[in-house]
This record gives structure tokens, C-alpha cells and sequence, in this order.
């Protein structure tokens, strides 16, 4: 759920936690469809906010387009606008507040990704092909976000399903800008730089090496690796890690696109298949770009949303997870290889 109109990034009176809350309540409101139509679908271009960037496949060639004041683009295979319902914006006034009741105006982008012009083709089933699409889409916007004031951090992630928080069934992504680095960035690239002073190699190519080929992986490609992590916060979670040491999404190559489209379509596809089509959140965690000596290698988090939180996960931050990742990683493993096979044409 998000809201028309400004808001306020809040923080704890002593952690560092943040929460964007409305300046005016009145004006909330849920996503929505208008008269009953997709605004997300072909043909109702005019529902949403100028494309910013229209990918069209045409002879065989990818045409980065833009909507004019007069016209849509039409035949778009990926779409990118900014949302109506934003959780953040660039007219937020400049209204800040002192400790211990600190806010400060929650500006940024919030920028949709239709990731397909069917709506009914979840993400699990769009085509390697298309999967790529989106990533070079993401990838583009990703760049010109930090190029923009005030972008510390661009956010990317999806939500799929109503209790993975959306109402919207089209396939899309979103990605969110903040002038803050997000605290579980913070906290993540804090541990990464003290684990290389410390160790003096990075934390995730550790992590790589041991779960390469045990009982925690799922899936593994020339250039990825999907595994199922040692101490997991949601049932059959799953991360997607790039095997080489590499900290900017934003620079990966061609050939790395198309092998994460390929891991993505597969592990995603297995996901719906082994869970009966569970709801489910995406994120990538990226390092940020702009003058940040801690980085991260940068990766994706599937969680799969199967159960409700107790009061030990809300208010403790201690997670019962009723499913084993090794087991966890033998049922998406399987599904996920049958996947991939089915993919590349192997019976």
C-alpha cells in the first residue's frame, strides 16, 4: 500500500529504523485498478504516467523509446514510469524535525517496471528472453537514478501476491530511491567491511566457496549460484549470488544478463512449481554508488511468504523457521533443475 501525495521519512527514537509515513492521511489509499482496467496492460498507457523508458523489439533490434506529450508508445515489450502511488517523491517540501522525533521529507523516485504486456504471465513465466529484457531495463535505470541529486541509494524489488504487499497482479518490479542508505544495506555492508579487515577476503566469495556443491545448493549456472542460506529467516528462502567478486549491478556485461535471466526464469519457475504458486518478495541488495568505501557483493533474496510472524520474530527479531534450508534446497533444487532442463531443451 501506498498513498497519493507527500510524506515523511521517520526515524526510531533510538534505532536506526525508519518508517515513511503520510504528512496528509486523508489523501491515503490503497493500489488500485480504475473502472475495472489494468493500468499496467497494453492499450491503457493513458492510466499511468508517461513511459520514461518503452522497450521495443522490432526487426530483430531493442528500441529504448519514451512517450511524447501527444503519443504512447505501443508494442512495448517493458514499460517504466513513475508510480501514482508513490512511497516516495521529488516534491516533498523540505520539512525536517530534531531528535528524538526525527523526520525528514521521504524524497526520491519510485519508478514501475512492467516486466510483461501480458497480465496474467506471472514472473515465473515470462521467457529467458524477456527476463533479459527486464534487466537491462533495470540496469538502465538503475544508472540514470544515481546520477540524480539527492540518490544515495536506489532500491530494487518485487512484491508477487497480496500478502507479499500488492494488489496488482501484471507482473512488475519496483525501484525506489533514498537519500539514506536503507539500514539493512547499512548494517550489511558494516559487517562485510569488518569481516575484510578482519579475514581479508570478502565475506560473500567465502560464503560462495561453501555452499558450491552442498547440500544448501540449489542451482548453479557459468556465472551464478542459488542456495538456499545457512540460517534463513523464511521458509525455502533462497539467495542468487554472482560466483565472481563484483559489487555494482549496474556494470554487469551482456553475457552476465543473460545468464541471470536464465538463473532467474529457472529458480523463480521451480519456486511456483515446488509451493503451489506461493506469494512471494524479491530484493537486490546492491552497494551503493556514490563515494561509499563499504561495499557488498552485490546479490538478489527470494522469501517466499508461507507463514505469519509471531511475537518472537516482531518483537524480539528472532526468526523460527519450520523448514530446514538443506531440505529447503532439495525441494527447490529439484524443481528448480527440472526447470532449467525444460529451458535449454534437455529432457
Amino acid at each position: 500500500m501506498f498513498w497519493r501525495g507527500l510524506a515523511d521519512l521517520r526515524k526510531d527514537y533510538v534505532l536506526d529504523k525508519f518508517v515513511i509515513v503520510p504528512r496528509i492521511v486523508e489523501g491515503a489509499q490503497h493500489e488500485k485498478y480504475f473502472d475495472d482496467k489494468c493500468p499496467y496492460c497494453p492499450g491503457n498507457e493513458s492510466m499511468t504516467e508517461p513511459a520514461l523508458l518503452a522497450l521495443v523489439a522490432k526487426d530483430g533490434m531493442l528500441q529504448r523509446l519514451s512517450d511524447s506529450e501527444e503519443n504512447s508508445i505501443d508494442d512495448w515489450c517493458v514499460r517504466v514510469f513513475e508510480s501514482s502511488n508513490p512511497a516516495v517523491t521529488t516534491t516533498s517540501t523540505a520539512i525536517y524535525t530534531d531528535k528524538p522525533l526525527y523526520s525528514e521529507p521521504a524524497y526520491g523516485y519510485h519508478q514501475i517496471v512492467v516486466a510483461s504486456p501480458e497480465h496474467n504471465q506471472k514472473l515465473s513465466q515470462i521467457s529467458v528472453d524477456q527476463w533479459a529484457n527486464v534487466l537491462l531495463v533495470v540496469q538502465d535505470r538503475v544508472r540514470w537514478l544515481y546520477t540524480q541529486k539527492s540518490v544515495t541509494y536506489v532500491s530494487i524489488y518485487v512484491n508477487s501476491g497480496q500478502i507479499a504487499g500488492t494488489s496488482v497482479i501484471h507482473p512488475h518490479l519496483n525501484l525506489v530511491t533514498f537519500s539514506t542508505i536503507p539500514p539493512t544495506i547499512e548494517l550489511e555492508a558494516d559487517a562485510s567491511h569488518r569481516y575484510m579487515n578482519e579475514n581479508g577476503n570478502c565475506p560473500a566469495c567465502s560464503i560462495i566457496s561453501v555452499e558450491s556443491n552442498g547440500p544448501r545448493q540449489i542451482l548453479g549456472t557459468d556465472i551464478f549460484l542459488a542456495f538456499s542460506p545457512w540460517a534463513p529467516t523464511y521458509p525455502y528462502e533462497f539467495w542468487i549470488y554472482p560466483k565472481r567478486h563484483t559489487t555494482a549491478f549496474s556494470r554487469i556485461t551482456q553475457k552476465e544478463i543473460s545468464d541471470l535471466a536464465l538463473m532467474l526464469r529457472a529458480t523463480l519457475g521451480g519456486m511456483s512449481k515446488a509451493l503451489d504458486d506461493v506469494a512471494f518478495n524479491l530484493v537486490f541488495h546492491l552497494s551503493p554508488e556514490k563515494k561509499n568505501s563499504r561495499q557488498i557483493h552485490w546479490h538478489i533474496e527470494v522469501y517466499p511468504q508461507l507463514n505469519t510472524w509471531s511475537g518472537l520474530e516482531r518483537g524480539f527479531g528472532v526468526y523460527l523457521n519450520n523448514v530446514r534450508p538443506e531440505k529447503s534446497a532439495e525441494v527447490l533444487g529439484s524443481a528448480c533443475r527440472k526447470e532449467l532442463a525444460g529451458l535449454v531443451g534437455i529432457k
